[in-house]
């Protein structure tokens, strides 16, 4: 699966843009991004004063203790929520001045999401939980098919393609998860906690995959609680209250 950049419409590539040698922008940048939950009787400050730039390329792990922010940080680099205050740019865009359809059409195009959670469709075979999204996104049929196969052999579950995900153990359901997240090639992973429910030798399993993959070009945030999955990624952040309280590179 050769990665390429994501298309952006009406617009050339970064690569058109910037002439050779030009430094490129940041692919992911947060500036004093906020979230609050509000309630009838009391607000939640789920994060606080985010400043956060992320270059293509990096593998990004993300911990902190339960409460800290992390699925909330996941879910709005992710744009399936927005910040209630502060900027989010997503590869040189205004994510908050987007209108809901082009927020959704970015967020299909860009980014692939990787859940505790499987999340697969019991009625549907591997194959065709790996190609929903596909559909969605509008990919024609002929192309759906190359892309999830293309999928499906790169996670080593291509001689079950047809086979029902009851059918499969749990370190195999998740990589088929990882397949549906990849199978239209996003250039971002984000992953919340993807091996939380799988045993230590399949959780090893499914980190090795996203080494894998990040090593092949894809942006990689993780989120775990494990500390051998933290010393994969080339940068660790650490939260604590809803606030970035550390930030170490490998």
């Amino acid at each position: 699966m050769k990665r390429r950049a994501p298309a952006v419409s009406g617009a050339a590539s970064l690569a058109d843009i910037l002439p050779i040698g030009a430094p490129q922008r940041m692919l992911i940048e947060l500036r004093g991004v906020g979230k609050r939950f509000r309630t009838e009787r009391t607000e939640i400050l789920a994060l606080a004063e985010i400043d956060l730039r992320i270059g293509r390329g990096e593998l990004v792990s993300i911990n902190g203790p339960s409460g800290s922010g992390k699925s909330t940080l996941l879910s709005i680099l992710g744009l399936l929520d927005s910040p209630s205050e502060g900027q989010y740019h997503l590869d040189g865009l205004d994510t908050q001045a987007m209108a809901p359809p082009a927020r959704a059409a970015l967020r299909n195009r860009s980014i692939g999401f990787i859940f505790q959670s499987f999340n697969l469709i019991a009625d549907l075979s591997v194959e065709l939980n790996v190609e929903l999204p596909l559909v969605y996104g509008g990919v024609p049929a002929p192309q759906r098919k190359e892309r999830v196969a293309a999928a499906l052999e790169l996670v080593k579950l291509g001689h079950l393609a047809r086979q029902m995900p009851g059918r499969l153990s749990g370190g195999q359901q998740q990589r088929v998860a990882v397949a549906r997240a990849i199978a239209d090639d996003p250039p971002i992973l984000l992953a919340d906690e993807p091996t939380g429910n799988l045993d230590a030798q399949h959780g090893d399993d499914v980190i090795e995959l996203l080494c894998a993959l990040h090593a092949r070009g894809a942006t990689v945030c993780l989120v775990t609680h494990n500390p051998d999955h933290l010393r994969v990624a080339t940068r660790i952040l650490h939260l604590a209250g809803g606030r970035i309280v550390g930030d170490q590179r490998a």
